[in-house]
C-alpha cells in the first residue's frame, strides 16, 4: 500500500496561486490512479480532479476546470494540483488518495490509500 503525502498548501492572495504535491513514499506511484480531494471548513470532502497512473485520462470538476490542473511525474513518484486564480471558496484541506486500477470516472467507494491533508487559505 503506497504511503502519500501532500505539501505545498499555505496563505494566498485571491487570485493567486499554489501547486500542491502528492508524494508517495516508500513505494511505487507509478501503477495508482491519483485523485484530489477538497474539503472546505463546514463541508464534507469532494474530489475535484483525478489523473489515471499513465496520465491518459483527466479529470477535473466543473468549478475548477479552466483554474486547476493535475498531473503526474512517475519518475519523481510525484503527483501535483496547480492552482491558479484561487477564490476564497477555494480554501479548506486538499487530499491526495491513490488507488491501483482505478478509472477517473467516479471518486465513490474505497481508495487504496490516503493522505493527511495540506490547508489552503484564501484572503480576499
Amino acid at each position: 500500500q503506497v504511503q502519500l503525502v501532500e505539501s505545498g498548501g499555505g496563505l494566498v492572495q485571491s487570485g493567486g496561486s499554489l501547486r500542491l504535491s502528492c508524494a508517495a513514499s516508500e513505494w511505487t506511484l507509478e501503477h495508482y490512479t491519483i485523485g484530489w480531494f477538497h474539503q472546505a471548513p463546514g463541508k464534507g470532502r469532494k474530489g475535484i480532479a483525478c489523473i489515471t497512473s499513465n496520465s491518459r485520462t483527466t479529470y477535473l470538476e466543473d468549478s475548477v476546470k479552466g483554474r486547476f490542473a493535475i498531473s503526474r511525474d512517475n519518475a519523481k513518484n510525484t503527483a501535483y494540483l496547480d492552482m491558479n486564480n484561487l477564490k476564497p471558496e477555494d480554501a479548506g484541506t486538499y487530499s491526495c488518495a491513490g488507488d491501483r486500477g482505478r478509472l477517473c470516472s467516479t471518486f465513490s467507494g474505497s481508495w487504496d490509500s490516503w493522505g493527511q491533508g495540506t490547508q489552503v487559505t484564501v484572503s480576499s
